[in-house]
Formats: C-alpha cells, sequence, structure tokens
C-alpha cells in the first residue's frame, strides 16, 4: 500500500473515531495535555498497523488501542492508582440510574469529577457505554472481558456515580 493510500484508509478508517478515541483517554487519564498526547500516539500505531486492519468495527479497534496505551502510560507513570473495593452489600441497586438523577441536579463538571474519581475498570466501562453508546458487546472486545463481566462494571460504576454524587449534592444515598 502507498502513502497516500494509506492516508486516504486512515481518513476513512480511524479519523471519524478519533473524538471517541480522545473522550476515552481523557476519562482514563484524567489530564487534558496526556490524552492529547495518547490519542496522538495511538493514532500513529493504528496508521502504522493499517495493513493489518482487515475490515470489521475500525471503532473498536482504534478503541482498543487507545486503552491498551492509555494503560501502558498509567502503569509507567502511577505506579499504584488507588482501586477502591466497592461493598455491594451497603449499597444495593435502586430504580433511576445514577446518570439520570446526576443530569437532573448535578452540573457537568461534577459529574466528570465523579467519573474521574471512579476505579479505572469502572471509568472506562461507563465511559464507553454511556458517553460513548457503545454496545456490551463491543465494550466486551475493547477491554478484553467477557460481557457478563461489562455489565458487572456498568452497574457497580452507576451505583458508584450515585453514591458519590449524592454525597456531593448533600442528599443521602437510598439504601
Amino acid at each position: 500500500m502507498d502513502s497516500q493510500e494509506r492516508v486516504r484508509q486512515f481518513d476513512r478508517v480511524i479519523a471519524p473515531h478519533l473524538s471517541r478515541a480522545y473522550n476515552l483517554a481523557r476519562l482514563l487519564v484524567g489530564n487534558t495535555a496526556d490524552a492529547e498526547d495518547l490519542v496522538q500516539e495511538s493514532s500513529l500505531r493504528a496508521f502504522r498497523s493499517l495493513e493489518g486492519f482487515h475490515g470489521g468495527d475500525s471503532k473498536t479497534w482504534l478503541l482498543v488501542i487507545v486503552r491498551n496505551v492509555c494503560y501502558s502510560f498509567l502503569a509507567r507513570n502511577r505506579r499504584s492508582e488507588k482501586d477502591v473495593e466497592f461493598a455491594e452489600e451497603e449499597h444495593p441497586q435502586v430504580g433511576a440510574t445514577p446518570e439520570s438523577e446526576a443530569l437532573a441536579t448535578v452540573n457537568t463538571a461534577v459529574v466528570r469529577k465523579a467519573i474521574e474519581e471512579l476505579p479505572a475498570e469502572f471509568r472506562e466501562t461507563i465511559v464507553l457505554r454511556e458517553m460513548e453508546e457503545l454496545s456490551y458487546r463491543e465494550i466486551a472486545e475493547i477491554t478484553g472481558v467477557p460481557v457478563g463481566t461489562v455489565m458487572s462494571r456498568l452497574s457497580r460504576a452507576r451505583q458508584h456515580l450515585r453514591v458519590r454524587l449524592q454525597a456531593q449534592s448533600g442528599k443521602r444515598a437510598r439504601p
């Protein structure tokens, strides 16, 4: 494949998904400048690997690259991100989602901060599902976990958000 064809393929296959790639990177690493650098690195890796891409879902393919680049970055630069254990028995699920409650009562900056405070596996799952509107199957492909694990992580992420956002707004979390 010559360089002009590779550029055309990149523009057709990868470029439409760069905003999603940035959103994922920004929320995984929590820093705008690092996210921009990591998306650039991911884009370069995708560009170099275009000959190996044989069709399929290019969005998922790119987001897998972004996720891997981000986690490599985090491993190098944040040796011990604190993963919080969540006691589900203390916070059982209830009707409305934290997203719907939060959007009704809290501004976007507070929601973004709450998402950034989630443990990494919950943060990426909620971002991919609620912000990027990916299916459970697509998230499973990107994260390399079974669909059931995606569903469990999403449920726990929503619960974490609900508790954090209610605490932020001064409300007591429902039992």
